[in-house]
């Protein structure tokens, strides 16, 4: 009897420790999320104004620049600028040469087949008097980063 009773409380022990343990998901496979946090978050920007405006002599401004210098503060890394077109943007992501890519992405986006996004951020009327929700996107699969750009942008109060 008292062996069972051993055995039981060890069972159970192990259960609460294992309770306690960090949890292993969300994952970055390619630990991005780690990567950058203390070092260097390497985001892609193209100019859509007024989410972003980058300059002739490669400077970066605008709304979405804002909230990702803030992401990156609260990470303590420091951002890594690169401009170009989106589609050249999302191929280096999925190449993982970037970690996040922005410039008034859209949720709808023909993208979101080569990058995943995080909860819409805003929501704006388009040209067509449509509404649109607006996103960043990240590389697929790298769930950590994901999440933890989503609940900064709930700590912020950016949602649609």
């Amino acid at each position: 009897m008292v062996r069972i009773i051993v055995r039981v409380t060890a069972a159970l022990l192990s259960l609460v420790l294992v309770g306690c343990a960090e949890p292993a998901f969300p994952r970055d496979p390619d630990d991005t999320l780690q990567r950058a946090s203390g070092g260097t978050l390497r985001v892609g920007v193209s100019d859509h104004p007024p989410f972003t405006e980058v300059a002739d002599d490669g400077s970066v401004s605008g709304d979405e620049v804002e909230i990702i210098e803030g992401y990156a503060e609260s990470i303590g890394a420091t951002v890594e600028w690169r401009d170009g077109a989106e589609s050249e943007l999302v191929e280096l992501l999925d190449l993982g040469q970037l970690d996040v890519v922005i410039g008034g992405i859209a949720s709808d986006s023909p993208w979101s087949k080569h990058a995943a996004f995080t909860r819409p951020y805003t929501r704006v009327v388009g040209t067509d008097g449509k509404a649109q929700k607006m996103v960043i996107a990240a590389r697929l699969g790298e769930n950590a980063l994901l999440t933890s750009l989503d609940r900064y942008l709930i700590e912020k109060g950016l949602r649609a």
